[in-house]
């Protein structure tokens, strides 16, 4: 199941003939979705970063919704960023809270496509004007897509815009948006790939609790390690807490390699992953770093809540 997050950075609302209106479409068509309208929860500024992190951390995908000033982020939204994204979060040695999230600006921008241009007014493209979100997208390990973005999104009355038009315009942008985060949604090779990607992120920190990864297998799962053949929930239980006594958290997976194919019964998966690794001085390792190859083959079905089941997990060391 991919959680959406969308970041209001809209300093107020209340007054917003678009930015209202794409938000009550998103909350009335996308499903799982959380929306923090940040001129509610902080008029006066001061940013709740452990709430807000929290919700980061809950999330697939990352909508951040604005109206474009002068040529960036409002205020609000950009103080969110900058107290939010912080060291060993979003960045840093241990910041890697965010890899692998799927991120999509969505904004509003008042002046006509036209005046985007060399030759106009405002002379550079968008697309070269919101680099330094898209650079923060890099830097903070999220996977940058398309941004949504409609011109001429200003009503002033008897100068510029009519207001139905103004709201049509907004339910259209609306509809571009809901497609983008469908298409994230879907569960298709891609999305397979995205999973995978994110699962090993969540192993490399081996955490205490090892209900985030017995959600996404099947009761009766068949987990073929090199360790020996576990079987169901527990079995896998039992082979979690066997590395957690090899390895010291903090390892690295990294994807070499990866096939995704599709079946009648769902996915099968081929990938090539190099596992390195500091080990336990009481580990059968004695505390020696670890860099070996392995090959993964997982067979996989779709789920209507959780998006993927894990049916079958095998690992061979080259």
């Amino acid at each position: 199941m991919s959680n959406v997050l969308v970041i209001s950075g809209h300093p107020n609302l209340a007054k917003s003939n678009t930015n209202q209106i794409i938000l009550q479409t998103i909350a009335n068509r996308v499903n799982d979705v959380e929306i923090r309208k940040l001129d509610q929860l902080y008029p006066d500024y001061q940013i709740d970063v452990a709430a807000e992190q929290l919700a980061l951390l809950a999330a697939d995908i990352i909508v951040l919704q604005f109206p474009f000033y002068w040529y960036s982020v409002p205020a609000l939204l950009k103080k969110w960023i900058d107290d939010v994204f912080s060291y060993d979060f979003a960045y840093g040695n241990k910041g890697d809270k965010l890899h692998n999230k799927d991120l999509i600006l969505s904004f509003t921008i008042g002046g006509p496509k036209e005046s985007y241009d060399p030759l106009g007014y405002n002379h550079f493209p968008i697309a070269q004007l919101i680099q330094p979100l898209q650079q923060t997208a890099y830097l903070t390990g999220m996977v940058f897509h398309p941004p949504v973005y409609s011109h001429g999104m200003v009503y002033i009355p008897g100068v510029y815009n009519e207001l139905a038009d103004l709201q049509n315009k907004a339910l259209k942008h609306s509809e571009s948006l809901i497609h983008a985060i469908d298409a994230l949604k879907k569960v298709d090779e891609q999305y397979v790939e995205r999973f995978a990607r994110k699962w090993f992120k969540a192993m490399d920190k081996l955490p205490k609790d090892s209900e985030q990864f017995t959600q996404y297998l099947a009761q009766d799962i068949t987990w073929s390690m090199p360790e020996g053949l576990f079987i169901g929930h527990e079995g896998f239980r039992d082979w979690y807490a066997l590395i957690k006594q090899q390895f010291i958290a903090d390892c690295n997976h990294q994807v070499q390699a990866i096939k995704v194919n599709k079946t009648e019964q769902g996915f099968y998966v081929e990938l090539t992953v190099n596992l390195k690794a500091q080990t336990h001085l009481y580990s059968s390792f004695k505390g020696e770093s670890v860099d070996i190859v392995v090959n993964e083959k997982w067979q996989l079905s779709a789920h209507p809540e959780r998006g993927l089941i894990i049916q079958h997990y095998q690992v061979e060391q080259i």
